[in-house]
């Protein structure tokens, strides 16, 4: 059984991820910023608990993540709050999750971060290229880091019902995934502790989720 950490914990891949890993016989703690978010992760069978990047400094988020084996950064801004937001959560927290992580002596982190493609070709907003310049360094400050990393880049979210297929790869071509299998892959890569210290992107495909993963594991 792995005890996991979800920052993040009330978004849509960090939800879909709960359920699985406690239908999986795992122990997901979900951090969560507004009080009304613990009733629904607690159906889910997450232990909530109650949290805000914005507020919090390393030592507090170290003590709550206390007694966990993983850590997932799943946090992300979503385009609320424009720039400075995206920087302070997206940006900055995932730099206060790695120090926290690291204080609370929790070596495995998976970040969930983004495609380098995303919506390329598309009309989009300028606060787009901050979101994934933001993005970039937030790879680059985790991958810089000493713990036993994965980052995790999926492609365009769906919220379509998941296949289990997947494409996975160290460079693959662009494309769309749902939810639920960012979320599979994100469950079997915690279950696969020896795959670590890569950049995986993710894109929907014919390969079943445990078959791709396990190929980071012999690799």
């Amino acid at each position: 059984m792995h005890k996991v950490f979800i920052v993040g914990g009330a978004g849509q891949v960090a939800r879909r991820l709960a359920r699985l890993l406690v239908e999986r016989g795992h122990a997901p703690r979900s951090l969560h910023r507004h009080p009304e978010q613990a009733e629904e992760l607690g159906r889910l069978g997450a232990t909530p608990v109650l949290g805000n990047l914005l507020a919090l400094d390393a030592h507090s988020l170290a003590l709550l993540m206390a007694g966990s084996d993983v850590v997932v950064f799943a946090a992300g801004a979503g385009g609320q709050g424009g720039p400075e937001m995206t920087r302070a959560i997206d940006g900055s927290g995932l730099q206060l999750a790695v120090a926290a992580a690291r204080q609370a002596g929790i070596a495995r982190f998976l970040l969930v971060s983004a495609f380098p493609e995303s919506f390329r070709g598309r009309p989009m907003p300028d606060t787009f290229e901050n979101y994934m310049s933001v993005k970039k360094l937030a790879d680059v400050h985790l991958a810089g880091s000493d713990l036993e990393w994965v980052i995790l880049r999926p492609g365009t979210l769906l919220d379509t019902p998941g296949t289990g297929q997947v494409r996975v790869g160290l460079a693959i071509p662009y494309g769309d995934v749902p939810r639920d299998d960012v979320a599979a892959t994100l469950c079997a890569l915690i279950e696969r502790p020896e795959v670590r210290r890569v950049i995986i992107e993710l894109t929907q495909g014919t390969a079943p989720v445990s078959d791709a993963v396990q190929r980071f594991a012999t690799a």
